[in-house]
């Protein structure tokens, strides 16, 4: 049997922004018991040149979002990138599974072929949908969910692979 490029997304986006959610929320436990304010963790980066927490999990839902609906040829939703808090991440997380939850496997499926044009630091690149899915969008859905992981472990919030892989 194959995978089509709906379960190759949607499903995945959902799953891993859940993990994420969950990360999220042990990060703001975290700050509540040690006492201190979650901002410091929202703000935190692993260098100096690193996109901050805030901006991982911006990223991450912007991908998610844009490549649902670039393959299923509807509007990108637009979020304002102005989340200062964790319960504001939060929010933008749930906000980008409902979209996903609301794109369905009809809209998806087949968009292995389909020409998905990017504006990509000052030029234009373009994508077959597939390798748009799997070449360009995943690996950046990942390394920005990663890069989250690895800011809140490097804070001290006590998390492990079980976290970001979640239950199965």
């Amino acid at each position: 049997m194959s995978l089509s490029m709906y379960q190759a997304s949607i499903p995945v986006f959902i799953r891993m922004l859940g993990n994420l959610s969950a990360i999220l929320d042990k990060g703001a436990k975290h700050a509540e018991a040690k006492q201190f304010d979650p901002s410091v963790l929202v703000n935190s980066r692993l260098a100096p040149d690193m996109f901050p927490l805030a901006r991982q999990i911006q990223i991450a839902t912007d991908g998610a979002k844009g490549c649902a609906a670039r393959l299923a040829g509807i509007d990108i939703p637009v979020f304002e990138d102005t989340e200062t808090t964790i319960d504001e991440l939060q929010a933008r997380i749930a906000k980008t599974v409902a979209f996903l939850q609301s794109v369905s496997a009809a809209q998806i499926d087949g968009t292995e072929e389909k020409l998905v044009t990017l504006k990509l630091r000052g030029r234009e690149a373009q994508f077959a949908g597939q390798a748009y899915l799997l070449n360009f969008v995943l690996p950046n859905f990942y390394f920005h969910v990663t890069t989250t992981y690895a800011i809140l472990r490097h804070n001290g919030v006590d998390i492990g692979k079980p976290d970001y892989l979640g239950s199965y």
